[in-house]
């Protein structure tokens, strides 16, 4: 086999790869031997068709295989051999050979890329400092109450917070659209999940009220085909309730699984809850901002065969999770194209988080996969079977080998970064997306 090799740029190459045809041709005749031996042919013994009736019969689809076998060892020998790192699937492509004893064909072909990593002891962290406080869990009590609220018919007029059933009909231009109707539909007053017009005309209406409104609907509707159009709506009222929470009593606690009804044990359970929700919100602030850090301090090209694998896959899964929630991603643009800003940055980032695990022996630890298997697993009613569940199949331990990486990643750039404490509350912590960025 002869090969030559060729940079194309910064990480593509092109690998040109010779093969004798004798080479091809005697595993030709190899496999149709073998062949022969059990092929089925009208009016012979297996084992007693003629060779020259084999290779007319099998010949073409033998020699395909071959070739392409062929093409795939001496790619793989020639990667050996050049001690290449491959970044995707290689672009074969035949070639014409100078002579006719040779099959020439060349593979195109990106390479990964060194990653030589930079100094961290610069790096400044923002890490956000917060505890639970009576009112937090005050406030989460509450939410707990709305959650199991229940409306009472009132024969006063809607104000805010109460829910009106109605029934309306809406018009463009004198016609009735798609969607625009709806019976014995329910509107909590002041939630904002209706367009603002809905929310102005109900106030002061009773049960038994009609009104009519115009309004305009936003140029970015999700209804793509009203979107800045105006239409007329005629509203009727079918009946208003006012909402009515539960008190905070022993049968309250009893239906959060506190089987002595206890509200200390309630408001010490609601407290364990919202701490370790604290402190997962502010693991990942942490962690986002030292991945951004080693982003800004390592140069790394992204192998673009990579890029476009990971804007596939990002497609893929936000088209999942959108389904998933009953939205329909045909309206949205998840083209690989728009995604490919992110698919590089993920990319990168995989590539140097790759070599800083290897160089500094961050891999996950068995024991490290164990915990956060039987951490996740407490949310369930049997944590052991789940447990047992994951470690049946490797394939469903990935996501928690990936976090404990993750998490001797962090830990090994806080010993190195400077770490800034922020004191903070745990409303606010909870509420904002971020809470600073890594610095130098």
């Amino acid at each position: 086999m002869q090969m030559t090799l060729e940079s194309l740029g910064q990480l593509e190459r092109r690998l040109n790869v010779a093969v004798p045809i004798e080479q091809i041709e005697g595993e030709v005749q190899k496999r149709l031997a073998r062949l022969a031996k059990t092929a089925k042919v009208a009016g012979f013994r297996p084992g007693k068709v003629p060779m020259k009736m084999i290779a007319q019969q099998y010949g073409p689809q033998v020699r395909s295989d071959v070739i392409t076998d062929t093409v795939q060892t001496s790619f793989n020998d020639a990667v050996r051999a050049q001690n290449l790192r491959v970044a995707g699937y290689p672009k074969i492509e035949p070639r014409e050979a100078a002579t006719k004893d040779q099959f020439e064909f060349s593979a195109v072909f990106e390479v990964y890329p060194e990653v030589t990593l930079g100094e961290f002891s610069g790096i400044r962290i923002e890490r956000p400092v917060a505890s639970v406080q009576p009112a937090d869990v005050d406030h989460t009590l509450d939410i707990l109450r709305k959650q199991r609220v229940r409306y009472e018919h009132v024969t006063r007029p809607a104000q805010a917070g109460d829910r009106a059933i109605v029934d309306f009909t809406g018009r463009i231009a004198g016609v009735e659209f798609a969607g625009g109707q709806a019976k014995d539909f329910a509107i909590v007053l002041g939630e904002g999940r209706m367009l603002p017009e809905f929310d102005a005309v109900l106030p002061g209406m009773a049960a038994g009220d009609r009104k009519a409104f115009s309004l305009t609907f936003p140029e970015d509707y999700h209804g793509k085909e009203v979107a800045g159009k105006s239409a007329d709506f005629e509203l009727v009222v079918r009946s208003v309730t006012e909402p009515v929470l539960p008190p905070l009593d022993v049968e309250f606690a009893k239906a959060f699984g506190i089987a002595s009804g206890s509200l200390v044990e309630l408001r010490a359970e609601v407290t364990t809850n919202l701490s370790a929700e604290l402190a997962r919100k502010i693991a990942t602030l942490v962690k986002d901002q030292v991945m951004k850090a080693l982003r800004s301090i390592v140069e790394v090209a992204a192998p673009k065969s990579l890029v476009e694998q990971e804007a596939q896959n990002l497609a893929s899964r936000a088209a999942a999770e959108l389904k998933s929630r009953g939205v329909d991603p045909a309206g949205i643009d998840l083209s690989p194209e728009t995604l490919r800003p992110q698919a590089e940055e993920r990319v990168a980032l995989g590539l140097i988080l790759n070599e800083l695990v290897r160089t500094h022996q961050l891999q996950a630890r068995p024991e490290q996969v164990r915990e956060l298997v039987t951490e996740a697993a407490q949310s369930y009613e049997q944590p052991e079977a789940v447990v047992r569940w994951h470690y049946e199949q490797p394939e469903r331990l990935s996501d928690f080998e990936l976090a404990a990486v993750e998490r001797n990643v962090v830990d090994w750039a806080l010993q190195r970064a400077t770490i800034e404490d922020r004191p903070t509350t745990f409303s606010a912590l909870m509420e904002s997306p971020t809470t600073g960025t890594a610095r130098q």
